[in-house]
Protein backbone atom coordinates (compact mmCIF):
# COMPACT_ATOMS: atom_id res chain seq x y z
CA UNK A 1 0.00 0.00 0.00
CA UNK A 2 1.18 3.37 -0.48
CA UNK A 3 0.38 4.49 3.01
CA UNK A 4 2.18 2.31 3.96
CA UNK A 5 5.34 2.83 1.77
CA UNK A 6 4.70 6.77 3.33
CA UNK A 7 4.94 5.74 6.88
CA UNK A 8 8.08 3.83 6.22
CA UNK A 9 9.70 6.41 4.10
CA UNK A 10 8.52 9.14 7.13
CA UNK A 11 10.49 6.16 9.62
CA UNK A 12 13.54 5.55 8.15
CA UNK A 13 14.33 7.98 5.61
CA UNK A 14 13.21 11.35 7.36
CA UNK A 15 13.49 9.93 10.88
CA UNK A 16 10.15 11.00 11.90
CA UNK A 17 8.88 9.81 14.90
CA UNK A 18 6.08 6.83 15.77
CA UNK A 19 4.07 9.49 17.45
CA UNK A 20 4.11 11.68 13.63
CA UNK A 21 4.13 8.96 11.50
CA UNK A 22 1.04 7.15 12.79
CA UNK A 23 -0.92 10.46 13.08
CA UNK A 24 -0.06 11.06 9.36
CA UNK A 25 -1.05 7.64 8.15
CA UNK A 26 -4.57 8.26 10.38
CA UNK A 27 -4.97 11.30 8.75
CA UNK A 28 -4.43 9.72 5.40
CA UNK A 29 -6.72 6.57 5.83
CA UNK A 30 -10.00 9.19 6.68
CA UNK A 31 -9.27 11.05 3.78
CA UNK A 32 -9.26 7.59 1.86
CA UNK A 33 -12.50 6.42 3.91
CA UNK A 34 -13.69 9.94 2.63
CA UNK A 35 -13.29 9.90 -1.30
CA UNK A 36 -13.75 6.07 -1.84
CA UNK A 37 -17.32 6.91 -0.39
CA UNK A 38 -17.57 9.74 -2.73
CA UNK A 39 -16.02 7.59 -5.79
CA UNK A 40 -18.96 4.97 -4.51
CA UNK A 41 -21.73 7.62 -4.66
CA UNK A 42 -20.50 9.27 -8.02
CA UNK A 43 -20.23 5.19 -9.49
CA UNK A 44 -23.82 4.40 -8.56
CA UNK A 45 -25.21 7.41 -10.04
CA UNK A 46 -23.52 6.71 -13.30
CA UNK A 47 -24.72 3.34 -13.37
CA UNK A 48 -27.52 3.17 -12.23
CA UNK A 49 -29.85 2.52 -15.24
CA UNK A 50 -27.17 -0.64 -15.80
CA UNK A 51 -26.66 -4.27 -14.54
CA UNK A 52 -25.45 -4.92 -10.92
CA UNK A 53 -21.98 -6.54 -11.67
CA UNK A 54 -21.57 -5.07 -15.07
CA UNK A 55 -17.97 -4.41 -16.14
CA UNK A 56 -16.29 -1.26 -15.93
CA UNK A 57 -17.32 -0.23 -12.42
CA UNK A 58 -14.74 1.31 -10.25
CA UNK A 59 -13.20 -0.16 -7.64
CA UNK A 60 -12.60 2.15 -4.65
CA UNK A 61 -9.81 -0.25 -3.04
CA UNK A 62 -7.88 0.51 -5.91
CA UNK A 63 -4.02 2.55 -5.62
CA UNK A 64 -4.46 3.82 -9.00
CA UNK A 65 -7.45 6.05 -7.12
CA UNK A 66 -5.23 8.31 -5.57
CA UNK A 67 -3.83 9.63 -9.46
CA UNK A 68 -7.49 10.07 -10.17
CA UNK A 69 -8.08 12.83 -7.63
CA UNK A 70 -9.01 16.40 -8.31
CA UNK A 71 -9.14 19.67 -6.49
CA UNK A 72 -12.76 19.63 -6.08
CA UNK A 73 -12.52 16.16 -4.15
CA UNK A 74 -10.00 17.64 -1.67
CA UNK A 75 -11.98 21.06 -0.95
CA UNK A 76 -15.23 18.50 -0.74
CA UNK A 77 -13.26 16.66 1.94
CA UNK A 78 -12.49 19.79 3.46
CA UNK A 79 -16.00 21.26 4.16
CA UNK A 80 -17.31 17.83 5.19
CA UNK A 81 -14.75 17.85 8.19
CA UNK A 82 -15.41 21.81 9.03
CA UNK A 83 -19.38 20.33 8.89
CA UNK A 84 -18.75 17.40 11.11
CA UNK A 85 -17.12 20.14 13.43
CA UNK A 86 -13.84 19.88 13.09
CA UNK A 87 -11.14 23.00 14.21
CA UNK A 88 -9.74 24.89 10.99
CA UNK A 89 -6.35 23.66 13.20
CA UNK A 90 -7.17 19.75 13.01
CA UNK A 91 -8.06 20.34 9.12
CA UNK A 92 -4.81 22.10 8.62
CA UNK A 93 -3.02 19.80 10.39
CA UNK A 94 -4.65 17.09 8.23
CA UNK A 95 -4.32 18.77 4.76
CA UNK A 96 -0.71 18.88 5.73
CA UNK A 97 -0.67 15.49 5.68
CA UNK A 98 -1.99 14.97 2.49
CA UNK A 99 0.72 17.21 0.94
CA UNK A 100 3.44 15.33 2.51
CA UNK A 101 2.12 12.11 1.39
CA UNK A 102 1.56 13.94 -2.61
CA UNK A 103 5.18 15.21 -2.68
CA UNK A 104 6.28 11.44 -1.94
CA UNK A 105 3.88 9.99 -4.55
CA UNK A 106 5.29 12.29 -6.91
CA UNK A 107 9.03 11.84 -5.65
CA UNK A 108 8.63 8.28 -5.65
CA UNK A 109 6.51 8.90 -9.80
CA UNK A 110 3.61 7.04 -8.63
CA UNK A 111 1.09 10.13 -9.92
CA UNK A 112 1.57 12.79 -12.21
CA UNK A 113 -0.27 15.79 -10.22
CA UNK A 114 -0.47 16.80 -7.00
CA UNK A 115 -4.48 17.97 -6.41
CA UNK A 116 -3.49 19.41 -3.18
CA UNK A 117 -1.11 22.06 -4.62
CA UNK A 118 -3.18 25.03 -4.61
CA UNK A 119 -5.99 24.30 -2.15
CA UNK A 120 -5.94 26.87 0.48
CA UNK A 121 -7.12 25.44 4.18
CA UNK A 122 -9.15 27.69 6.57
CA UNK A 123 -7.75 30.76 8.42
CA UNK A 124 -6.97 29.68 11.87
CA UNK A 125 -7.06 32.28 14.44
CA UNK A 126 -3.34 32.73 15.62
CA UNK A 127 -3.50 32.10 19.39
CA UNK A 128 -0.23 33.23 21.35
CA UNK A 129 1.69 31.21 22.92
CA UNK A 130 0.52 30.55 26.91
CA UNK A 131 3.87 31.11 29.51
CA UNK A 132 4.38 31.66 33.22
CA UNK A 133 5.67 35.03 34.10
CA UNK A 134 9.28 35.58 35.52
CA UNK A 135 8.00 36.44 38.67
CA UNK A 136 5.42 33.32 38.98
CA UNK A 137 8.23 31.18 37.77
CA UNK A 138 10.86 32.81 40.43
CA UNK A 139 7.96 32.31 43.18
CA UNK A 140 7.60 28.44 42.18
CA UNK A 141 11.40 27.34 41.94
CA UNK A 142 12.39 30.10 45.53
CA UNK A 143 9.55 28.66 47.31
CA UNK A 144 8.54 26.10 49.80
CA UNK A 145 6.83 23.68 47.21
CA UNK A 146 8.97 20.58 46.99
CA UNK A 147 9.61 18.01 49.69
CA UNK A 148 12.75 17.40 51.05
CA UNK A 149 13.11 13.70 49.58
CA UNK A 150 14.56 12.46 46.33
CA UNK A 151 11.56 13.23 44.38
CA UNK A 152 11.70 16.75 45.50
CA UNK A 153 14.93 17.46 44.52
CA UNK A 154 14.48 15.65 40.65
CA UNK A 155 10.88 17.20 40.39
CA UNK A 156 12.97 20.78 41.28
CA UNK A 157 15.73 20.02 38.71
CA UNK A 158 13.26 19.38 36.12
CA UNK A 159 10.96 22.36 36.28
CA UNK A 160 14.77 24.16 36.50
CA UNK A 161 15.80 22.55 33.40
CA UNK A 162 13.02 23.21 31.52
CA UNK A 163 12.57 27.04 32.44
CA UNK A 164 16.80 27.10 32.03
CA UNK A 165 16.61 25.29 28.40
CA UNK A 166 13.38 25.15 26.74
CA UNK A 167 13.76 21.76 26.10
CA UNK A 168 10.44 19.58 25.12
CA UNK A 169 9.38 17.13 27.49
CA UNK A 170 10.38 14.33 24.77
CA UNK A 171 13.96 15.73 24.53
CA UNK A 172 14.30 16.07 28.78
CA UNK A 173 13.16 12.69 29.79
CA UNK A 174 15.52 10.86 26.65
CA UNK A 175 18.25 12.62 28.24
CA UNK A 176 21.25 10.25 29.68
CA UNK A 177 23.88 11.17 32.44
CA UNK A 178 26.57 11.19 29.51
CA UNK A 179 24.50 14.24 27.80
CA UNK A 180 25.44 16.59 30.50
CA UNK A 181 28.92 18.19 29.76
CA UNK A 182 30.00 20.28 33.18
CA UNK A 183 33.16 20.91 31.66
CA UNK A 184 31.54 22.88 28.78
CA UNK A 185 28.56 23.27 30.67
CA UNK A 186 26.68 21.99 27.65
CA UNK A 187 23.63 19.67 27.14
CA UNK A 188 23.39 17.64 23.98
CA UNK A 189 19.62 17.40 23.12
CA UNK A 190 18.37 14.52 20.53
CA UNK A 191 15.07 16.13 19.26
CA UNK A 192 12.69 15.67 16.69
CA UNK A 193 14.07 13.21 13.59
CA UNK A 194 16.93 12.61 15.96
CA UNK A 195 18.35 16.11 15.55
CA UNK A 196 21.41 16.77 18.10
CA UNK A 197 21.41 20.23 19.58
CA UNK A 198 24.12 21.74 22.20
CA UNK A 199 22.50 23.83 25.39
CA UNK A 200 24.60 25.97 27.47
CA UNK A 201 23.46 26.18 30.88
CA UNK A 202 24.76 28.14 33.88
CA UNK A 203 25.81 28.35 37.23
CA UNK A 204 22.48 27.66 39.05
CA UNK A 205 21.60 24.28 36.71
CA UNK A 206 25.43 23.23 37.51
CA UNK A 207 25.23 23.22 40.92
CA UNK A 208 21.33 21.34 40.93
CA UNK A 209 22.84 18.56 38.27
CA UNK A 210 25.37 17.64 40.35
CA UNK A 211 23.79 17.57 43.55
CA UNK A 212 21.19 15.33 42.08
CA UNK A 213 23.18 13.36 40.17
CA UNK A 214 25.37 12.44 43.69
CA UNK A 215 22.10 11.38 45.15
CA UNK A 216 20.65 9.39 41.85
CA UNK A 217 23.68 7.40 41.53
CA UNK A 218 23.54 6.71 45.96
CA UNK A 219 20.11 4.99 44.91
CA UNK A 220 19.65 0.86 45.74
CA UNK A 221 17.69 0.50 42.57
CA UNK A 222 20.09 2.50 40.02
CA UNK A 223 22.64 0.27 38.26
CA UNK A 224 25.53 1.26 36.24
CA UNK A 225 23.83 -0.15 32.96
CA UNK A 226 21.43 2.63 33.68
CA UNK A 227 22.27 5.43 31.77
CA UNK A 228 19.06 7.77 32.53
CA UNK A 229 19.58 11.07 33.95
CA UNK A 230 15.69 11.00 35.72
CA UNK A 231 14.78 8.20 36.88
CA UNK A 232 11.94 6.12 39.42
CA UNK A 233 13.82 6.09 42.92
CA UNK A 234 11.55 2.93 43.72
CA UNK A 235 12.26 1.10 40.59
CA UNK A 236 15.31 2.95 38.66
CA UNK A 237 13.55 2.95 35.54
CA UNK A 238 13.67 6.10 33.02
CA UNK A 239 11.24 8.50 34.17
CA UNK A 240 7.78 8.58 32.03
CA UNK A 241 6.73 11.44 29.97
CA UNK A 242 3.38 10.85 31.30
CA UNK A 243 4.57 11.74 34.85
CA UNK A 244 6.48 14.73 34.32
CA UNK A 245 3.75 15.83 32.73
CA UNK A 246 1.61 15.35 35.39
CA UNK A 247 3.99 16.81 37.74
CA UNK A 248 5.02 19.79 35.97
CA UNK A 249 0.57 20.89 35.61
CA UNK A 250 0.58 19.78 39.36
CA UNK A 251 3.32 22.20 40.45
CA UNK A 252 2.52 25.14 38.34
CA UNK A 253 -1.28 25.52 39.14
CA UNK A 254 0.80 26.38 43.19
CA UNK A 255 1.48 29.63 41.23
CA UNK A 256 -0.25 30.27 38.28
CA UNK A 257 -3.87 30.47 36.89
CA UNK A 258 -2.81 30.58 33.14
CA UNK A 259 -5.22 27.55 31.89
CA UNK A 260 -2.22 25.28 29.88
CA UNK A 261 0.07 24.33 32.48
CA UNK A 262 2.65 21.22 30.47
CA UNK A 263 6.10 21.54 29.73
CA UNK A 264 5.50 23.01 26.21
CA UNK A 265 4.49 25.99 28.31
CA UNK A 266 7.32 26.13 30.33
CA UNK A 267 9.33 26.27 26.98
CA UNK A 268 7.13 29.00 25.82
CA UNK A 269 8.26 30.28 28.94
CA UNK A 270 11.81 30.23 28.54
CA UNK A 271 11.64 31.53 24.60
CA UNK A 272 9.36 34.86 26.18
CA UNK A 273 12.15 35.17 28.92
CA UNK A 274 14.80 35.48 26.27
CA UNK A 275 13.72 37.59 24.25
CA UNK A 276 12.59 40.10 26.48
CA UNK A 277 15.75 40.10 27.94
CA UNK A 278 17.37 40.65 24.50
CA UNK A 279 18.23 37.99 23.14
CA UNK A 280 18.16 37.67 19.16
CA UNK A 281 15.91 35.76 17.35
CA UNK A 282 18.07 33.67 15.64
CA UNK A 283 20.13 32.43 19.19
CA UNK A 284 16.57 31.40 20.34
CA UNK A 285 15.93 29.52 17.52
CA UNK A 286 18.75 27.61 17.72
CA UNK A 287 17.95 26.86 21.53
CA UNK A 288 14.77 25.38 21.02
CA UNK A 289 15.93 23.34 17.97
CA UNK A 290 13.28 25.20 15.68
CA UNK A 291 14.08 24.46 11.71
CA UNK A 292 12.05 27.40 10.72
CA UNK A 293 12.63 31.28 12.26
CA UNK A 294 8.67 31.68 11.46
CA UNK A 295 8.61 29.24 14.26
CA UNK A 296 10.32 31.06 16.48
CA UNK A 297 8.52 34.52 15.98
CA UNK A 298 5.01 33.45 17.47
CA UNK A 299 7.37 34.55 20.96
CA UNK A 300 7.77 37.92 19.87
CA UNK A 301 4.83 39.03 21.43
CA UNK A 302 5.41 41.61 24.34
CA UNK A 303 3.12 41.06 28.11
CA UNK A 304 0.27 43.73 28.93
CA UNK A 305 2.57 44.76 31.96
CA UNK A 306 5.72 45.50 29.52
CA UNK A 307 3.26 47.35 26.76
CA UNK A 308 1.82 49.09 30.50
CA UNK A 309 5.50 49.88 31.25
CA UNK A 310 6.54 51.13 27.91
CA UNK A 311 3.77 53.52 27.23
CA UNK A 312 4.18 54.99 30.87
CA UNK A 313 7.84 55.58 30.24
CA UNK A 314 7.64 56.76 26.64
CA UNK A 315 4.06 58.58 26.45
CA UNK A 316 5.11 62.88 27.86
CA UNK A 317 0.90 62.56 29.09
CA UNK A 318 1.56 59.44 30.78
CA UNK A 319 1.25 58.95 34.47
CA UNK A 320 5.14 58.47 35.91
CA UNK A 321 5.71 56.32 38.78
CA UNK A 322 6.71 59.69 40.94
CA UNK A 323 3.24 60.84 39.55
CA UNK A 324 1.50 58.86 42.87
CA UNK A 325 4.03 59.17 45.60
CA UNK A 326 6.61 56.27 44.39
Amino acid sequence: MWIKAFENYLHYERNCSEKTYAAYAKDLKAFKDFFELHIEKQSKAEHQDRPKGLAGEIVPESETVWSELDVDVVRNWMISEMDRGLSPRSVNRQLSALRSFYRFLLMRGLVKKDPVYNVRGPKTEKLLPSFVREQEMNALLDGPYFTADFEGARDHLILLFFYSTGVRVSELVGLNCRDIDFGQRLVKVTGKRNKQRLIPFGDELEAELKTYMEVRNALETVTDQQEALFVVPQTGLRLSKVKVEESVKEYLSLVTTTKRRSPHTLRHSFATSMLNHHADLQSVKELLGHESLATTEIYTHTTLEELKQMYNQAHPRAPKSNDYGD
